[in-house]
């Protein structure tokens, strides 16, 4: 590794470790989700009378992968030391919340949304827990405008290009999380299920900003880097469209019918510039974020 690189990767290094509580929170869902999984497979997952640990190790292990996410794009969102402060010590508290709620509550044979006889507890951890997704929701819509700056693309145009697409999929998944809670329930129609619309959105904040970072890595025209990204981005949120109106429809995803088929179309097209980029040769020097650039936004 020649001085350059050693010297981008002691600044990246340097640049992350601000996130490292927010990192750390994040792997404790994965924590929580081991623990429900292997209560699971030794113990099954229901528990009397409406508890269901495996939901716990889904919910624990999607939130765990979302915010470890949040922590890789928070320091190319352009906020200032102290905004970032803030947002990460407002929003690791109502993550620590939403993992307790899931996990003790289904332990405890409780569904932590929706209480049927519970006690006092049970009441009130049902009605808190809507109130800190709302919150999660709002703090998040916060941080997703900021990659909407015009100085943000300037500073890091890759990255903040895949990080807009993620941010409009993440905006359909907070969609369908508040369709859950209004329909009572991820069931809808003969055979709709909202999660995977829920679920899918947000993976969008892995796919896509990572062909965004491929192609920093890749001795690529600069002019086709956009493009890529584009391609992955839009053909994402395409697939995300079909496989929200066969829910709404009432429908299955997993049957053989024009939208799954289309939605499934959809993901290989935005799929294809990774294909095509690790193809590529890499660039001499691994590229990082401006740390400068990105505090003086």
């Amino acid at each position: 590794m020649n001085q350059l690189a050693r010297e981008a990767t002691n600044r990246a290094i340097k640049l992350y470790k601000q996130e490292t509580w927010l990192l750390l929170t994040g792997l404790l869902g994965f924590l929580l989700a081991g623990i429900c999984g292997i209560w699971v497979l030794v113990n099954g997952g229901p528990v009397s009378p409406d508890g269901d640990i495996s939901k716990a190790f889904s919910f624990n292990a999607a939130l765990g992968i979302f915010i470890i996410s949040t922590a890789i794009i928070l320091p190319v969102s352009g906020m200032r030391p102290r905004s970032k402060s803030i947002y990460r010590w407002c929003y690791i508290p109502l993550v620590l919340f939403s993992y307790f709620a899931e996990t003790v509550q289904n332990f405890r044979g409780v569904d932590p949304r929706f209480v049927q006889d519970g006690s006092t507890f049970d009441f009130v951890i049902s009605a808190i827990f809507p109130a800190v997704a709302i919150l999660l929701i709002v703090f998040y819509l916060i941080l997703g405008a900021q990659y909407f700056r015009k100085r943000v693309m300037q500073a890091h145009p890759e990255l903040g290009l895949g990080i807009r697409y993620a941010m409009i999929a993440v905006l359909v998944s907070f969609a369908a999380g508040i369709w859950i809670s209004i329909n009572a329930g991820r069931f809808t129609g003969i055979g709709g299920n909202i999660i995977w619309l829920h679920g899918l959105g947000f993976h969008a904040l892995q796919a896509i900003p990572f062909v965004a970072w491929l192609s920093m890595r890749k001795s690529v025209n600069p002019a086709v880097k956009p493009i890529l990204i584009h391609i992955s981005g839009l053909a994402y949120l395409f697939g995300l469209i079909s496989i929200g109106w066969q829910t709404f429809l009432g429908y299955s995803i997993a049957e053989w019918s024009l939208l799954p088929i289309l939605a499934g179309s959809c993901f290989l097209v935005s799929f294809t510039p990774v294909i095509w980029l690790l193809g590529q040769s890499n660039t001499s020097v691994e590229p990082i974020h401006n740390v400068h650039s990105t505090r003086n936004i």
